[in-house]
This record gives C-alpha cells, sequence and structure tokens, in this order.
C-alpha cells in the first residue's frame, strides 16, 4: 500500500480503494469521502500517514458547492462561472495533495477562462473579491482571487495576452506549495517556531517544483511562484532577492496576494474592509513591494475598491459598484434599496466612513 501523508487530506476527498489507519483499522471505506471530523480525530491521535491502495478523486456532484447567500443583484451567470472557477482550481489542489498526476491543460482551461471572465466583466469579477460570500474552499478562493487581482494589475501594464496568461497561471500556482506544509503547521494560531517558519518560508520552493517539475510550466511562470514572497528591499524569501531582480510577475503577484490576504476571513482574525487594506498598502513605503506596481495597483482598485461597504454623509449605507482612477473619492455607489448614486456628480454626498460589508442589506435578485 502507498503511504498519504494526513496533512495533504481534507474534507470531500474520495478514494477508489479502502483507506487505513493501519493493518486492522479502517478509516474509510471505497468510495467514501472523508469527513472533516476524520481529519480532526487522526490529528488528536497524531497520525501522520494513512495507507491505501486506491486513487484520490474528488468528483462534482458528491461535493458541496462553496456557502454563501443567493447571488445578489447583478450577480446571475458570472457569479456562477466565479464558483465554478474556486471548484476546478480546488479539485487541481486536491489532485496535487493527494499525490495525483494533474494535467496541465486543467489549470490552462482555469486561467483562460478566468482571464476571458476579466476582460469581459472587469468590475463584476473585482466585487466578488471582496464580497466575502464564499465560506469555503479557501486556498482555491485565495487562488482564484489573487489571479483576478494579478490579471488587472498585468492588463493595466499593457502586457500581452501571453504574457498575462503567464501571470494568471503563476498566481493560481503561487500557493500550491502550502499543500506540502504539515497542516500542523498551516492551521497554528499561535507564533510560529523557527523550524515551523522555516517550513512555511520554503513553500515557494514547492511551489516551483510543482508548476516546473511537476506539471512542466516554463521558468517564466515558476520565476512567479518561488518569487512572489521576495521584498522590493531584500528582506523577503527565500533568496532575499530585492528591486529589479524580481520577476515583474512575482512583484504583481506579491501586490494581489497580500491584498488578498487582508480582505480575507482568517482563523485568527477578521477580514479587513477594502478600504483599511489599501490604506494598509499604502503606507508600505518600498519595502515590501515595487513601489511602481503598487501604484498601479491603487489606480485599478481605487482608494475603495468596488465591492466596498460604505456610509454616506446623508445616512445612507452602499456597496462601491464602479471606481474612478482619477477621481478615487468620488466612486459610483448602489444604495440598500438599490438606487445608484454618482458622487461624481451628486456634488453634496461624499463617503464618511468605510463599512463591514456585513452591515449592507442589498435587495436579492429574483
Amino acid at each position: 500500500m502507498k503511504k498519504i501523508p494526513v496533512n495533504i487530506l481534507r474534507a470531500g476527498l474520495v478514494f477508489t480503494e479502502p483507506v487505513f489507519i493501519d493493518d486492522d483499522n479502517l478509516l474509510v471505506p471505497a468510495g467514501v469521502a472523508i469527513r472533516e471530523k476524520d481529519i480532526k480525530q487522526l490529528a488528536e491521535w497524531d497520525i501522520t500517514e494513512v495507507f491505501t491502495n486506491g486513487r484520490a478523486s474528488v468528483t462534482m456532484p458528491q461535493r458541496a458547492a462553496p456557502e454563501g447567500p443567493p447571488p445578489a443583484a447583478g450577480r446571475g451567470e458570472s457569479y456562477r462561472g466565479y464558483l465554478d472557477l474556486i471548484r476546478r482550481m480546488d479539485s487541481v489542489f486536491a489532485d496535487i495533495g493527494a499525490g495525483q498526476k494533474v494535467d496541465i491543460h486543467s489549470v490552462d482551461s482555469i486561467a483562460a477562462d478566468l482571464f476571458q471572465g476579466v476582460l469581459a466583466e472587469r468590475d463584476i469579477m473585482m466585487g466578488y473579491i471582496l464580497g466575502g460570500d464564499v465560506k469555503d474552499l479557501d486556498t482555491a478562493k485565495n487562488s482564484v482571487n489573487t489571479a483576478i487581482l494579478s490579471a488587472l494589475i498585468a492588463g493595466e501594464l499593457k502586457f500581452t495576452h501571453y504574457r498575462i496568461l503567464q501571470i494568471v497561471t503563476g498566481a493560481l500556482l503561487h500557493d500550491a506549495g502550502m499543500l506540502k506544509i504539515p497542516r500542523e503547521i498551516v492551521a497554528k494560531r499561535g507564533g510560529l517556531s523557527a523550524e515551523d517558519l522555516k517550513a512555511m518560508h520554503d513553500h515557494p520552493l514547492h511551489s516551483y517544483q510543482i508548476a516546473v517539475k511537476e506539471l512542466g510550466y516554463p521558468g517564466e511562470v515558476g520565476d512567479i511562484v518561488w518569487q512572489h514572497h521576495e521584498n522590493w528591499d531584500g528582506q523577503g524569501y527565500p533568496r532575499h532577492l530585492s528591486g529589479a531582480n524580481i520577476d515583474t510577475g512575482a512583484r504583481i503577484v506579491s501586490v494581489a496576494d497580500a491584498f488578498e490576504a487582508m480582505v480575507s476571513q482568517k482563523p485568527y482574525r477578521n477580514p479587513l474592509v477594502g478600504n483599511q487594506a489599501i490604506k494598509n498598502l499604502l503606507s508600505d513605503n518600498s519595502s515590501r513591494f515595487d513601489p511602481e506596481i503598487l501604484k498601479i495597483f491603487i489606480r485599478v482598485m481605487g482608494i475603495y475598491p468596488i465591492g466596498s461597504a460604505v456610509l454616506l454623509n446623508n445616512g445612507i449605507k452602499g456597496l462601491v459598484i464602479e471606481a474612478r482612477p482619477d477621481s478615487p473619492l468620488r466612486p459610483k455607489i448602489r444604495g440598500e434599496t438599490g438606487q445608484i448614486i454618482d458622487l461624481l456628480t451628486e456634488k453634496g454626498l461624499f463617503i464618511t466612513k468605510a463599512l463591514d460589508p456585513k452591515e449592507i442589506a442589498l435587495p436579492k435578485k429574483s
């Protein structure tokens, strides 16, 4: 039987043959999905490996969709497409984590569909990142959201479609190496030991191994995944590269990944509102991020990114639905009753503060 590390198991994973804890104890029969409680039980027993002769698979009909409310106004087919990207990327990660061979065309297909989605519905795709609707499949959601943001930055830089697709692919795979890090380290809420920190700092190199050695992507994609934690001032990892020595695609993914991480729910903190995340990025002072890439990102996103919840001076709450690079403080808003408020023309109105999106109650699409 082959050994399966427990740290790659996750709820919903199905094997074609029974999975055993040892010679005498069955974990799950063939064709039965592993549950979250099974994984927790293994961790409590300090079991690090299970055994099977089967192959891992995750069939879409057996998997629950990411949790979330019904699509809001304007979130019809495109929102289902966004969720589908996350599900498909999660399936790729499941195969990588289980040591199964991944068809490079499945990743290429996700990258191409995502890029086309950004080209066709730029503002809508941006809004999903701050929407907070998807409550499951966190690794895949981070991957897809980071790729959307990276595509937006690369597009603003007028890169060729071929180069943008390379950057999107690198963004999709940038954290694939986290699947090689022990689960107990990744899930740890307290401070990491020096040994734990080293393991975490190795994940970009694992991502490179997956992208280039296992999937067969060229070095341009590999440079993105292994350099995305290098800092502009040379204090990043794993190689302490600095400035222009860092691949441009990696510099783009670094900014996109940092923003996505700040606005996403974490076990140890609540997500930041979009406006606060932007302020945090602006306070970087050329230490972590390329200042020119950061400037372009701020231009793309605005001070109040699309999807941000805001309060106006007349007491109306709403969501930003259109940002304006030339007038970043005067975006277009959809109020709680569905009314559209254009702050560029409504000169007497202005944003008084950013809100948590949970404070907004927009009408649902019937």
